[in-house]
């Protein structure tokens, strides 16, 4: 089958490098790549393991609220950091 793709800059310096890296035709590298990625996107979602690490109590925030930070600065610096 014949047809024309636009590739953007990046895909076409990539599929270059690797033509001129493996001395193969760019068709038959296209159609390597293309038969890779589709047989990955078509495999079914793997939901990674979720991970649980340890835990640990660090206390109460010393300075307040941090949601506004000028007032974490002024509570830090004093009034006269400005």
């Amino acid at each position: 089958m014949r047809t024309t793709l636009t590739l953007d800059d990046d895909v076409a310096a990539t599929l270059n490098r690797l033509r001129r890296e493996r001395d193969i035709a760019l068709r038959d590298l296209v159609n390597e790549a293309l038969r890779v990625g589709l047989q990955q996107i078509s495999k079914p979602h793997q939901v990674r393991q979720r991970f649980n690490g340890p835990t640990a109590d660090l206390g109460q925030c010393l300075v307040g609220d941090i949601v506004n930070a000028s007032e974490v600065i002024d509570r830090i610096e004093g009034p006269f950091h400005r």
